[in-house]
């Protein structure tokens, strides 16, 4: 019997020269989100209106509770084939994202009258650093739901003392992924 030694160095490898195509690289730039809340402080773009929302701001001192009221939104765009759009709109008093209310889905309507009231629980002197966040999306059953828009409210006081109920329109900002 005839054994013969191997060589098992690094040397004797051959070497694999890289190719210039780069398959299955990830790129995070494609995976972050511009959202109206975002806090990153970069300088935006205008974003595109896609309709408006009516709400109503009051603060009741009793309860100790900021009073939302959705009213309604028009031109809303069309996301379902059909030509119209499920509407329905989630709210959160930021920074807390625990607490969110919703509306009803208003079925093949693109001007929607919602009519809703809603109470998110803060105390007065807090809601100069809260901010209000809508987020306005159409229904889908089998799918996922697509976001229509977004409005987003910065200083409460500034389009109110919420000492009586204020009526305010805002433009509903295009989502962007």
């Amino acid at each position: 019997m005839n054994v013969t030694s191997m060589d098992f160095s690094m040397e004797a490898l051959p070497v694999r020269q890289s190719s210039a195509v780069s398959i299955g690289r990830i790129k995070p730039e494609l995976y972050k989100q511009k959202s109206v809340d975002s806090q990153d402080g970069e300088p935006r773009e205008p974003l595109e209106p896609c309709g408006k929302l009516s709400f109503s701001l009051r603060y009741d001192h009793e309860e100790q509770c900021l009073v939302v009221r959705i009213l309604k939104a028009l031109d809303l765009p069309a996301k379902d084939f059909t030509g119209t759009s499920d509407p329905y709109v989630k709210m959160y008093l930021l920074p807390d994202r625990k607490k969110k209310f919703q509306t009803r889905v208003h079925r093949k309507n693109l001007n929607p009258m919602f009519d809703e009231t809603f109470r998110f629980a803060a105390p007065y002197d807090e809601l100069c650093a809260r901010k209000l966040h809508f987020s306005v999306y159409d229904f889908d059953r089998f799918t996922s739901h697509d976001m229509i828009g977004e409005v987003a409210v910065g200083n409460l006081f500034e389009l109110s003392d919420l000492s009586r109920e204020a009526v305010v329109w805002k433009d509903i900002h295009a989502a962007t992924t």
